[in-house]
């Protein structure tokens, strides 16, 4: 199932597609933090390498299949398969938006 995402996010997930941190990192705010797996990135910086060492990890492919806003907050939920154990499974990908840039993005189950 396609779902129709806003544009900053859909570039998000392109840009994971392709596995290029760089072009994820360009996907976010300054500022921007991100949660992943009990562990917080600040920064660009900070968010390019967490996406390049997870890159480099694991073989794995996102497809988004639903989606919802509640107040700020805009919740993809995504099926996840690839080489990393508990695969496949559907996370949720929880981000807050500022302009055109994510300003802050929590995955979880």
């Amino acid at each position: 199932m396609t779902v129709k995402l806003p544009e900053c996010i859909a570039n998000y997930f392109e840009a994971d597609r392709k596995r290029s941190a760089e072009a994820v990192a360009d996907c976010f705010a300054d500022a921007a933090v991100v949660v992943d797996e009990g562990h917080t990135y600040t920064g660009r910086d900070a968010i390019r390498q967490w996406k390049a060492d997870s890159s480099t990890k694991y073989t794995y492919s996102v497809e988004p299949f639903s989606i919802s806003t509640e107040g700020e907050r805009t919740t993809v939920v995504s099926h996840l398969a690839g080489d990393f154990p508990g695969s496949p499974l559907d996370l949720r990908y929880q981000f807050v938006l500022d302009g055109q840039k994510i300003a802050g993005l929590e995955i979880t189950l």
